[in-house]
């Protein structure tokens, strides 16, 4: 195959599992890194190349000129596969200069940012009558009130701009339980420059969380889809997937198809939904536009995204494929699954015998590989240089 692909961020398993997916299939493929360390995606025998670029926050031009450059190089123009939202964020300010060196669907530049703004994510999803928790804005007059009335507490301070929240204070959101707390919340937010929503907190168990997981072709037709049950998450209640099983739900179809569809999206999505344990009902939380957490998973139900992504924009689409059958394959990040668990047992959401039952699945795991050990290796030891600076420390 004459086109690379340009796997952007492998110091973590979502940047692996791209490279696994393309390499299995003969993809040559190159990671880009802002650093070598850490990068134990990198460490894959599918990994064809390194490179070491500007970082893509401190020096996005510097980052952008980098991928040109490389690009220019080619006989033939490669594919882009971003692991990370601020990969996403820096491509789509740069769609129009860097499609004259890389193969992209014809998306309308700056929709993937609004997608992941989340924001304007909930204006979009309310105008195509997807329901979304109630958000207000702190600064919306006299918005205490309104949380009281309306949103009561506990609720939640989310980001607008993600990456840049959880880059300035290493979480996802805030979760505030009063008045005060929530003040503290958005008083922290405002001095970091972040701007941030407050949102209801639907009702239910981390289990009632979902994903519509799907592929749209240059024509914004679903092409390729499944849903999944989340079972566990870190950090809990509010953190990404560790523990996520394939699940059929039927439902979610109806909702996901036709709002992808709606919007002329093309490429990989995946909408993360909650059910509301009282009513029934999905609420729509968030997009990811790149690939995700348990893209392992969807590779192993016969949905290889990042496979999938390269042959349509190279112009060979692989035949589609709409999964609608439960098969209980269940992705595993070990890890942070166990810190999880440990965090459930201590707020006491999950007894013992609830954490033992939940182990009978067949799993498939984030890092770990038998035919690709090295990269499972290189994260154990970057794992025992923690454990050890944090002893002598």
């Amino acid at each position: 195959m004459s086109n690379k692909a340009l796997v952007l961020g492998t110091n973590y398993y979502i940047g692996l599992s791209a490279i696994r997916c393309l390499g299995v299939e003969g993809v040559h493929t190159v990671a880009v890194d802002y650093s070598r360390e850490n990068t134990y995606g990198a460490k894959s025998k599918y990994c064809k190349e390194q490179l070491i670029a500007p970082h893509y926050k401190e020096d996005p031009k510097g980052f952008v000129s980098f991928l040109i450059d490389y690009a220019k190089k080619q006989s033939h123009p490669p594919v882009l596969i971003p692991c990370h939202d601020s990969y996403v964020e820096v491509i789509d300010e740069n769609l129009a200069e860097l499609r004259k060196y890389f193969l992209f669907h014809d998306i309308e530049q700056g929709l993937l940012t609004q997608l992941m703004d989340k924001g304007t994510l909930h204006q979009v999803a309310e105008s195509k009558s997807i329901l979304v928790p109630e958000t207000i804005h702190p600064d919306e007059g006299n918005y205490l009130k309104t949380v009281e009335e309306k949103i009561h507490y506990p609720c939640l301070v989310k980001p607008v701009d993600s990456p840049a929240f959880v880059s300035e204070f290493r979480r996802k959101l805030f979760k505030v339980h009063n008045e005060t707390e929530l003040i503290e919340a958005v008083q922290k937010s405002h001095d970091a420059n972040l701007e941030v929503i407050i949102q209801r907190i639907i009702p239910g168990f981390d289990d009632h969380m979902h994903t519509f997981d799907a592929y749209l072709n240059h024509n914004s037709k679903v092409t390729h889809a499944t849903t999944c049950q989340k079972h566990r998450q870190y950090p809990i209640n509010f953190g990404a997937s560790v523990y996520t099983e394939h699940k059929y739900i039927p439902e979610l179809y109806e909702i996901g198809v036709k709002f992808l569809e709606e919007l002329n999206y093309k490429g990989f999505a995946e909408i993360e939904f909650k059910k509301d344990s009282e009513t029934g009902q999905f609420y729509l939380i968030e997009i990811n536009v790149r690939i995700t957490n348990f893209n392992a998973l969807l590779q192993k139900i016969g949905l290889n995204i990042p496979y999938i992504t390269y042959q349509n924009l190279i112009g060979e689409p692989v035949e589609p494929k709409l999964v609608k059958e439960s098969t209980g394959k269940t992705f595993w990040y070990a890890y942070e699954d166990l810190l999880a668990i440990r965090d459930y047992r201590r707020s006491g959401q999950l007894t013992l015998r609830e954490v033992i039952a939940s182990f009978n699945k067949r799993k498939v795991y984030a890092i770990w590989s038998w035919k690709d050990p090295k990269p499972a290796f290189a994260f154990g030891k970057t794992l025992v240089q923690k454990v050890f600076k944090k002893i002598f420390n």
